[in-house]
């Protein structure tokens, strides 16, 4: 916020649109845009270097297995042989990291909508604690489940897709 948004001036340091500015089509997403770099930026920082650590390891480490040679045997191109054989067998661990990771995602929303004055579902959670409010709390705490049991079984889904040898289990 003090770099991008007070030195540099470049970025909206709160809220999710610009208010009264009442803009319509291209302006109205580009200003919503504007306003969701920063808390996209902090909630993601963390993540990012772990996942590009994981997809790292992950790429090396099926480099090395059989079939990546014998599909540069086969004389298939590079790009395909990285993209459909490495890549897609490399995704298996970095997606289950990512499922589980999903809970830490929204409890540091709690955190970055409060700090940039997003309203959100981690804002309502901790307005709710501070007003006693247990029935909104309740509400928000089974979302929230709910939003983490579906993106697990997506992530199952996925599964399957990238390596059909888990669907035949």
């Amino acid at each position: 916020i003090v770099l991008f948004s007070v030195k540099l001036g470049w970025l909206p340091n709160d809220g999710n649109e610009t208010i009264g500015a009442h803009l319509t089509g291209l302006a109205f997403i580009a200003d919503r845009l504007a306003h969701l770099v920063l808390p996209a930026l902090a909630l993601a920082s963390f993540f990012v270097a772990v996942y590009a650590r994981l997809v790292r390891t992950s790429m090396l480490e099926v480099q090395r297995q059989d079939f990546m040679r014998t599909a540069h045997a086969k004389g298939l191109s590079p790009f395909l042989i990285q993209l459909r054989h490495a890549l897609r067998n490399a995704l298996i661990p970095v997606t289950t990291v990512a499922g589980m990771h999903l809970g830490n995602l929204l409890g540091g929303a709690v955190v970055v909508e409060t700090l940039f004055g997003w309203p959100g579902m981690g804002r309502l959670a901790l307005e709710a604690v501070l007003a006693r409010a247990f029935s909104v709390l309740l509400g928000v705490l089974l979302l929230s489940s709910l939003l983490v049991i579906v993106a697990n079984v997506l992530i199952d889904l996925l599964h399957a897709w990238l390596d059909p040898r888990i669907g035949e289990a």
